[in-house]
């Protein structure tokens, strides 16, 4: 028969004691001594994680992240503009009497830079120009009036031939700005332009 080992209650109670001690003094080197070694009389640091003080060699500034938006912003609402401006194509073309011509487009506002000396506010058919006004210069083949769908401008709806231009030749048009900027901004593009046939 095999012997039990014998527990002694005193000596269960000193390791218990022991233990406890060894967790206090821990504890006590842990949070107490070994800091003030470690940071020389020092303020302690926390162990936390801490952001880098200093900023990158070229950071971006709040004006210049709302620049990156709205340039972003601007990009996304072209490209829908002229997914829109292309179903409009589709439509207009399949239920009426419309033709598309491939043309130069181009961009021009009121002033004696880009109309010399017919900067007067008033068009070739005798049109006051208004506040709010989208229309379109075009050769002599193309009647005032006659309506036209071009991608990206006043949101692909039909607007009216009512002006015309000296470089405005053959399949060519001048679209109206009211600034010399905006026309500056639209640029030369080549475009399928719906013409009305009727």
């Amino acid at each position: 028969m095999v012997k039990k080992p014998t527990i002694l209650r005193g000596s269960k109670k000193r390791s218990i004691s022991l233990v406890a001690a060894l967790i206090v003094a821990g504890a006590i080197l842990t949070c107490v001594v070994f800091p003030k070694i470690v940071s020389a009389g020092q303020p302690i640091v926390s162990l936390q994680v801490t952001l880098p003080t200093t900023l990158p060699e070229n950071p971006i500034v709040p004006e210049q992240q709302l620049l990156r938006d709205t340039v972003r912003e601007q990009r996304l609402i072209t490209a829908l503009m002229q997914d829109v401006a292309a179903d409009a194509h589709a439509n207009l073309e399949a239920n009426g009497p419309w033709r598309t011509v491939r043309m130069r487009v181009t961009g021009y506002c009121p002033c004696s830079q880009c109309c010399g000396a017919f900067s007067d506010g008033i068009t070739a058919n005798n049109h006051r120009i208004q506040p709010g006004d989208t229309f379109v210069a075009a050769d002599r083949s193309y009647r005032f009036g006659t309506e036209m769908v071009i991608p990206g401008y006043d949101n692909g709806q039909p607007v009216k031939v009512a002006d015309r231009g000296g470089a405005i030749k053959g399949n060519r048009l001048d679209l109206f700005f009211h600034t010399h900027q905006a026309a500056l901004q639209w640029g030369v593009q080549y475009l399928d332009v719906l013409i009305k046939t009727e």
